[in-house]
């Protein structure tokens, strides 16, 4: 027995052997030379995976909630109007994030597991008076995927600074930053990136960054403002030690065997290959008779499958499936937390890990007295695998 469950879980996920040995190597100084030219060259590396060449990377030691926070800290100001492009848990979050800076929150939202269109956004932009528009690219907790390339244009005709969300979607579902005038894209390490937690990752336009340098007030948050991180990044990129904070040594040296892994696939390559992975699974999850959060085939992502329990199965499948060898999560979403569980295929998934995943799910419903034709799930994905 390997003694350990594969790990198809939203975040944290299978990190690559290469990753791992990185995090395993002896911690050197932070300004020491080495760590500086890795650093500098993983946030070069980092405009490349986010597609935004000319944007200020920031690498700050923190979770995800930390780069939305610094995301909002930096450019909302009190009585900024926020509009909030609602499809879950965390465009939830977002929203309470920059009302606790003081912002005019709108939370515009479709029904559960949809949401609002690029035109409804438009509508809302002609209604009111917004400065930042926020999009959560995937929302973790119901598997909904935005068009950010739609709202994004929509917002950046409306004059508003656009805020994506990409923590369960950066590096594993298309985002062309600048392309799509994405101001601020932000993520953790956790996810497609494919490093271990602890790691917020921003990539900031040049128009986000005058949005910061023309702020009429302070940021309020010490730790996360840009007036104390950029400094050190600019020395970092320009092979100059700087401090302000510690940086996490042993995962920026992590973070850069990932990201050029993942330059290494190509981005086209990578999104492509997710979203093969994506169908496989979501095919042999609809062979067993189960059906999806996302209310439509548009709305589901590469990243993640939020799938309801089928007629008579309930909460109890998560643990069953992890004792078959697979670990997924239970649901998160407030209003549906008990009716369906989460499967995250990101980063270095395989389609190995994908059939793993069908087949245990397969055996995990047969100890539930579930009935369907076993082995059904597994050909359903196989088959589309094998295209």
């Amino acid at each position: 027995m390997k003694g350990r469950n594969l790990l198809m879980i939203p975040g944290p996920i299978e990190f690559t052997p290469e990753v791992m040995a990185a995090m395993a190597q002896p911690t050197t100084s932070h300004v020491a030379g080495d760590f500086v030219e890795c650093f500098g060259e993983s946030l070069e590396m980092m405009r490349e995976v986010f597609l935004a060449p000319s944007a200020q990377p920031f690498i700050l030691a923190g979770s995800g909630t930390l780069a939305m926070d610094a995301a909002v800290a930096n450019i909302v100001e009190p009585g900024d109007g926020v509009l909030t492009v609602n499809s879950g848990y965390f465009s939830d979050r977002m929203g309470d994030i920059a009302a606790r800076y003081g912002a005019e929150v709108t939370n515009l939202s479709g029904s559960l597991g949809d949401i609002p269109s690029a035109d409804e956004v438009r509508k809302a932009l002609q209604d009111g008076d917004y400065r930042v528009v926020t999009i959560t690219h995937v929302d973790t907790s119901t598997g909904v995927m935005a068009d950010v390339e739609a709202i994004s244009r929509v917002a950046d005709d409306a004059g508003a600074l656009v805020i994506v969300d990409g923590v369960c979607s950066t590096a594993g579902a298309e985002c062309r930053s600048e392309e799509w005038g994405v101001d601020i894209h932000l993520t953790a390490s956790q996810k497609a990136i494919g490093v271990p937690p602890g790691l917020a990752l921003l990539t900031v336009s040049p128009e986000a960054m005058e949005a910061f340098r023309s702020r009429k007030t302070p940021v309020p948050s010490y730790y996360a403002g840009f007036d104390k991180w950029l400094p050190i990044m600019e020395a970092y990129e320009g092979r100059g030690p700087a401090y302000f904070g510690t940086p996490a040594v042993n995962l920026v040296a992590a973070l850069n065997v990932s990201l050029g892994q993942i330059l290494s696939e190509g981005m086209d390559a990578r999104f492509e290959r997710h979203h093969r992975l994506a169908r496989a699974f979501r095919a042999g999850m609809r062979a067993l008779g189960m059906d999806f959060v996302p209310a439509r085939e548009d709305l589901y992502a590469p990243t993640l499958s939020a799938v309801y329990y089928p007629e008579g199965i309930g909460p109890d499948l998560v643990p069953a499936i992890a004792a078959e060898g697979v670990m997924t999560a239970g649901g998160l979403h407030p209003q549906i937390k008990e009716k369906y569980f989460r499967v995250g295929h990101m980063g270095a998934v395989n389609a190995s890990d994908i059939i793993a995943t069908v087949a245990a799910v397969e055996r995990a419903l047969k100890t539930k007295g579930y009935e369907f034709e076993p082995g059904s799930g597994v050909a359903a994905a196989e088959e589309l695998l094998c295209r």
